[in-house]
């Protein structure tokens, strides 16, 4: 499971103010933290601040390197901001998130990610606007999948964001997601996943409890990468024992690995 840590978002008061006062320590902090509790990349977005935001991506990478030896995930929907972003990136190789199939969006993430070894989120979108079925969401993905391989993006590092969508809204939107994941990992087994995965539960009292169940059955239909708070405990527990259930896990080594070291927490 690729587990993205979620908090370095400006759209978080703590952060966003953080960003504005220059508070290096507290980003930093916040970086160590995600990585001890098991994060594989460190999100960093700094989309609030508009025109200053290429600047903000920029400080941000460079804090998050300078505390932990994790790659980061650069999120921004800019070309100016991402170029940025990895020009201040050191360690690793890091994840752009992200390209979609909508013209201006794919024309000028693509002119970044063409013939690299650059992790890129690939969103299952079009100048149609967001995907309500499987079908239409296989259909994007087809069609994104083969144009970032023919562009030579190697086909492991492309990370397919299906789009969680709030089910508040629409009762279909959990499973229409869940069987467009087990639709995708038959069509293209080399692919991963990403999503942010608490958009199922916007505007729903209890929202931790519906993002830990839907992130297990989406895990068992092949999704394997989370954008998530690393430090949820209760999560990070589900996630470890969804993979095991879901023969993910050869000997169990991993679930024994996190009981050792008191990981769960239900």
């Amino acid at each position: 499971m690729y587990i993205v840590g979620e908090l370095i978002n400006a759209s978080r008061k703590v952060i966003g103010q953080a960003i504005k006062e220059q508070s290096s320590e507290y980003i930093r902090q916040i970086a160590r933290e995600q990585e001890e509790a098991g994060a594989d990349y460190i999100d960093v977005n700094a989309g609030i601040f508009v025109e200053e935001e290429a600047a903000c991506l920029e400080w941000l990478v460079k804090n998050v390197q300078a505390a932990v030896d994790l790659p980061c995930c650069i999120d921004s929907p800019s070309a100016a901001a991402l170029e940025r972003g990895l020009a201040a990136h050191t360690k690793g190789i890091p994840m752009i998130n992200s390209i979609s199939l909508e013209k201006d969006r794919y024309d000028q993430v693509m002119s970044i990610v063409r013939n690299t070894d650059l992790r890129i989120v690939a969103l299952c979108m079009s100048d149609k606007g967001m995907p309500q079925t499987r079908k239409e969401r296989v259909t994007i993905a087809d069609e994104l999948v083969n144009k970032l391989v023919q562009n030579g993006v190697k086909i492991e590092n492309i990370f397919l964001d299906p789009l969680v969508q709030p089910i508040g809204t629409n009762d279909s939107f959990g499973v229409e997601f869940i069987h467009a994941v087990e639709d995708i990992r038959r069509a293209f087994p080399e692919v991963h996943f990403m999503c942010g995965l608490s958009n199922i539960s916007f505007g729903l009292p209890d929202r931790k409890y519906m993002n830990s169940i839907f992130a297990v059955m989406a895990i068992a239909k092949g999704l394997d990468g989370l954008m998530v708070n690393p430090l949820d405990k209760k999560m990070m527990a589900n996630i470890i024992v969804a993979e095991t259930l879901a023969g993910k896990d050869r000997s169990c080594k991993n679930y024994l690995k996190a009981f050792r070291k008191k990981k769960f927490e239900f």
